[in-house]
């Protein structure tokens, strides 16, 4: 059973099949997007994506027009399983990051939101209170670019090694002295305090 995926089936989340890269597009992506929607969406937040949900969207939107392609002369179609959508999916993600800075930089400066001022109301989701609360982000916000984008991609999104190296577009080799590099410095960075209590 090469070249095959077990996979949950839209109609019912329990039962798994068997589907083949080529024979069932729409359940890999469904898989897919069960599996890596919400890493996919923690990486856009943590790169300071205006509205990650919107991209999160826009990078599933790509990743199934990838993966329902036929294959042509040029190009074969796609042949990676599940395991190949994640890296198509983050690597889809960093572009519309790089894409979302790279319009920012161009646009002008945009007033930041007072919600004692705003009526909406919306309760923020647990993960984004945690994540408010850790420092994280400030954390990563001291970080070099290089240094802050190897540890999204390889703890946020929870890529490999060679996953993270492709979309980076580094070696393997490159990645990991960067992401050595990266916590090193990010140690520089946390206060020490003492975490146990008598």
């Amino acid at each position: 059973m090469d070249r095959m995926e077990w996979l949950h089936t839209s109609e019912d989340p329990g039962q798994v099949i068997a589907a083949d890269d080529q024979d069932s597009p729409e359940e890999l992506f469904t898989a897919a997007y069960r599996e890596y929607s919400g890493p996919v969406r923690g990486y856009l937040r943590a790169r300071g994506i205006d509205d990650p949900d919107a991209v999160t969207h826009d990078v599933f939107l790509a990743l199934y027009t990838r993966l329902t392609q036929g294959a042509t002369d040029e190009e074969p179609g796609f042949t990676g399983g599940l395991a190949g959508t994640k890296a198509l999916a983050f690597t889809i993600a960093h572009g519309r990051a790089v894409d979302h800075h790279r319009r920012r930089a161009r646009t002008p400066y945009l007033v930041p939101h007072e919600a004692e001022t705003d009526p909406r109301r919306a309760a923020t989701t647990p993960e984004d209170s945690v994540v408010a609360d850790s420092g994280a982000l400030a954390l990563l916000g001291r970080l070099a670019d290089d240094y802050r984008e190897v540890l999204l991609l390889r703890i946020v999104a929870d890529l490999s090694i060679d996953e993270t190296a492709a979309v980076m577009g580094r070696t393997p080799g490159a990645v990991k002295q960067l992401q050595r590099r990266a916590l090193n410095e990010l140690r520089t960075h946390v206060p020490t305090t003492e975490l146990s209590r008598p």
